[in-house]
């Protein structure tokens, strides 16, 4: 479906609408503020180690798109959870392959190159020593990453090359997860 004019176009690559994503560039280009997103969830402890995140619709170029969802977390036995749901490091390392993959196949759709294939592996490791706080010199969290993209289609290795460095330059969430992001946090007690 066209993002623009709600026209329906044969031309897909990828499972890409080009004509769309194409006119969807050329909006934003002649009007920055299409381009502004505002995205948010709201969090709720139901139990335990177990929370539900509300997606209650996004913002685009100041219009409401509404969409709702609830993503469900939770932990493994191991670390007193139920084991329901992924835990938060599994949706942020899905999130941030799940924002990859749709670079890659839109770069790819944009440069006419066919995909027949495309994985990503991601991972790392955290010590729970810096999460139990049991050792100030542990960081809670990932000192790195490591990630494999692979990829196969009718383009050839140079185009392939381009593809994963022009997503790794545009991708918000490798973004974020590559830079540090301010993030002001504020306490409400009732």
């Amino acid at each position: 479906m066209d993002v623009v004019t709600g026209n329906k176009s044969k031309n897909k690559i990828n499972g890409i609408d080009v004509a769309a994503l194409q006119q969807a560039i050329e909006t934003v280009r002649a009007n920055p503020q299409a381009g502004q997103t505002r995205w948010d969830i709201r969090s709720s402890w139901t139990d335990g180690a177990r929370s539900d995140h509300a997606v209650n619709g996004c913002y685009i170029g100041g219009r409401k798109i509404d969409r709702r969802f609830v993503i469900s977390i939770d932990e493994p036995l191991e670390l007193c959870g139920t084991n329901q749901y992924p835990n938060p490091q599994e949706y942020l390392l899905a999130a941030t392959n799940a924002c990859m993959i749709v670079g890659y196949v839109a770069v790819a759709a944009l440069m006419g190159v066919k995909l027949t294939r495309l994985e990503i592996h991601i991972g790392g490791d955290i010590n729970l020593r810096g999460f139990f706080g049991l050792d100030p010199a542990v960081v809670p969290g990932y000192e790195s990453l490591q990630q494999t993209v692979t990829i196969s289609g009718d383009g050839t290795p140079e185009q392939f090359r381009e593809i994963h460095e022009r997503v790794k330059k545009v991708s918000p969430n490798y973004f974020n997860i590559t830079h540090a992001i301010s993030m002001h946090s504020r306490l409400e007690i009732e």
